[in-house]
């Protein structure tokens, strides 16, 4: 670290936390604050100014002269737009620097341009960014100069969600109010508030820049629409968990400073599986303040990157062979007196309390299975779900050894009276300490596994935000523990009550529970079986945000609309056809101005090759063979051209996104998937000075 400088030196230095707070604001109004980032007090205008100059003083400080508010639409990016503190000039032409409470909380983008699946028209322009204080505001170094960047939650003039994070401010209300009615029963009468964590571990790819920069792909669609895999891949392991690589160690070295400033609290970074292919996670945090973190993290880690000569890619699948990105979604339910209420503690078969929320989520995940299927679904994930690297798109719950002992009490005889305890590991070396093995082992092949005090999400695409998967998430759990809590609060007797409703649950949604491999097409034709429903593809979970059930679940707990909720859908579709478009248009553009060609003059140079050899009376057997391969392969290719093109414009003659939607995955996804086949083959036979763009081994072994 610079200067020697400790983690404890730089951590959350570029952040306005409790800290700062304390510092710049007087103490009266900043418990009026903290009473509001406690959700007990909405803020004061008049508090509003003096934080605001508090905080503009604090940022001034640290040399910004900028402010932004930092907000997430519904593009998958984050947005931002600068102001300076800049005041009109005055009468002898200076100026003052000023920010206000009305700009702290209040700023209103162009909404017009942002997507709105209908909500909005293009005429209609205004929307509204507001200051959401539960999320630190915090200071960006970058090229423009530090920038005050206020996290916020961004609305229609009409008042409907257009963006992340306001549905995940809603759905964190709503699973508290239902955590805490359903903890009261069980006595607890101190906790006031109860906070879903996420821990988000996020995977990416690094390349060179150089390199990416020959790639058209690459530049146009995050991932390599052609390439011809390398003689090594990942199949001897030894890129996972292996000594990173100086450039790589720097490069790692710099994005863990960035984000310790700005209060992301990075913990572990390593090599992952793939060559190329790393991943960085943080500590737990609020559900919203992670997912600010999350937002952070990704655009540090493509920004440094720029920085040191590489690009940093988060693409699913960039690379086609080996493994594809996700992000693990690591959820929790915590107290605000420190009671993570997943852990099911030393004896969990006595914990009704646990067992009655573990039964409420095996209710909510077997009934929302296909919703929360939805909320990792994307372009990029289709690529990477089902494969051996990732989840499958069967949603499925793991519980560990020694939860499904318990149900297994409870089923057969109405009452657990043990758990499994973890033992000792054993490792047959004297100078080597026994270890305490925890009471169950872990299951990667698991979408929705439970990891000791939490359950761990791994469907999540890796550029997508958290915010999606974890308002369903949310939700659900809200819906289940109501459902719980209305028959519990009317209960004569409370004990039998508990117990008959634990068995129906468990009993009614056993089915979702699974602890095989769930890459395996036993688990496909089981899960079948068993009526989980298998959502392959992006198009077919969509439809799961405008069920009946999920719009019903939705609105009753003010979470969504069923406006905002369709159009959503919209949006998805939408976004699916432009992506699947962007693509066939890449493919189309890289096979006609620099493969064809490239693969025609190579051609053309084996030609002349033969003519000589065979003027002379030499052997050209083995270069007549590989022209003939070639210019099989190379009219197989030009007929696929042919046909992406085809598919591709009829593509755009059909009005409806959803129908649009379809026909893409239908007819253009195989076009492209034909056009590839020969292209790659050819890569192989062509000669690599001719080949015009660089190989797979060049981008994930040349870094």
């Amino acid at each position: 670290m610079e200067n020697n400088h400790t983690i404890m030196d730089i951590f959350g230095t570029n952040v306005f936390n409790d800290k700062a707070m304390r510092q710049y604001l007087p103490k009266s109004i900043y418990h009026e604050l903290r009473k509001t980032i406690d959700g007990r007090k909405e803020l004061d205008p008049a508090v509003a100014d003096i934080v605001a100059s508090a905080i503009r003083k604090w940022a001034i400080e640290k040399g910004a002269t900028h402010y932004t508010h930092w907000f997430q639409p519904l593009t998958g990016f984050t947005a931002e737009k600068h102001d300076s503190f800049i005041t009109p000039p005055r009468a002898d032409g200076s100026v003052l620097e000023e920010f206000s409470g009305k700009d702290l909380i209040k700023g209103e983008p162009d909404a017009s341009s942002f997507p709105s699946g209908g909500l909005r028209t293009t005429f209609e322009a205004r929307g509204y960014t507001t200051w959401d204080c539960t999320s630190p505001v915090f200071i960006r170094e970058d090229a423009a100069g530090p920038i005050l960047c206020i996290p916020t939650a961004f609305c229609s003039f009409t008042g409907e969600a257009l963006d992340q994070k306001t549905p995940l401010l809603r759905s964190m209300e709503a699973v508290q109010e239902q955590t805490l009615r359903l903890i009261r029963l069980f006595g607890n009468t101190t906790s006031r508030k109860v906070t879903p964590s996420i821990g988000a571990e996020q995977e990416y790819f690094l390349i060179d820049r150089e390199k990416y920069l020959e790639r058209k792909d690459l530049i146009y669609t995050g991932r390599t629409l052609f390439g011809a895999m390398p003689p090594k891949g990942q199949e001897l392991d030894d890129h996972y968990f292996g000594t990173i690589r100086q450039r790589i160690a720097a490069y790692m070295k710099q994005v863990n400073e960035e984000l310790w400033k700005m209060g992301v609290p990075a913990k572990t970074q390593h090599n992952e599986v793939a060559p190329a292919q790393h991943e960085l996670a943080p500590i737990y945090a609020e559900a919203n303040v992670a997912t600010d973190h999350n937002q952070i993290m990704m655009q540090t880690l493509k920004r440094v990157a720029a920085q040191q000569g590489l690009v940093c890619l988060l693409h699913e699948k960039p690379f086609a062979g080996v493994n594809g990105s996700g992000k693990h979604n690591n959820w929790s339910l915590t107290t605000d007196d420190g009671i993570n209420l997943l852990d099911p503690g030393k004896r969990p078969h006595e914990n009704k309390q646990f067992l009655l929320i573990l039964a409420c989520i095996l209710k909510a995940v077997d009934t929302h299975a296909d919703l929360l299927r939805e909320s990792a679904a994307n372009v990029g994930n289709d690529h990477r779900l089902g494969a051996h690297e990732a989840p499958p798109a069967i949603v499925s719950v793991f519980l560990g050894e020694q939860l499904d002992e318990i149900l297994d009490q409870l089923m057969s005889t109405g009452n657990a009276t043990h758990s499994l305890k973890g033992g000792k590991l054993h490792t047959g070396v004297k100078t080597l300490p026994d270890l305490t093995k925890d009471a169950t082992d872990r299951n990667r092949t698991s979408p929705f596994a439970f990891t000791n005090n939490k359950f761990e999400f791994r469907m999540v695409g890796s550029r997508d935000s958290i915010a999606p998967s974890t308002v369903v998430i949310n939700t659900i759990v809200a819906e289940a523990f109501a459902d719980a809590c209305d028959v519990l609060e009317k209960a004569d007797d409370f004990d039998t009550a508990l117990q008959d409703l634990m068995l129906q649950y468990i009993s009614e949604h056993r089915k979702i529970i699974f602890g095989g491999n769930g890459y395996s097409e036993e688990w496909v034709q089981e899960a079948e079986r068993r009526g989980l429903p298998n959502l392959k593809s992006m198009v077919d979970a969509i439809p799961a945000l405008v069920t009946e059930k999920s719009i019903r679940m939705f609105e009753r707990f003010g979470v969504f609309s069923e406006s905002e909720l369709f159009s959503r859908a919209e949006i998805k579709y939408e976004t699916y056809n432009k992506a699947l478009n962007i693509e066939a248009l890449t493919m189309i553009d890289m096979a006609v101005k620099q493969i064809l060609p490239a693969v025609i003059k190579y051609t053309g140079t084996l030609s002349q090759i033969i003519e000589s050899l065979r003027a002379i009376g030499a052997d050209a057997s083995v270069q007549t063979e590989l022209l003939s391969g070639i210019s099989s392969l190379l009219n197989e290719a030009n007929g696929a051209v042919k046909i992406l093109r085809e598919v591709t414009a009829e593509a755009g003659t059909i009005e409806s996104n959803e129908k649009r939607a379809h026909f893409y995955h239908d007819y253009v996804l195989p076009a492209m998937e034909a056009l590839r086949r020969p292209v790659d083959k050819m890569e192989m036979l062509v000669d690599k000075e001719a080949w015009p763009m660089p190989s797979y081994g060049d981008l994930m072994f040349e870094v």
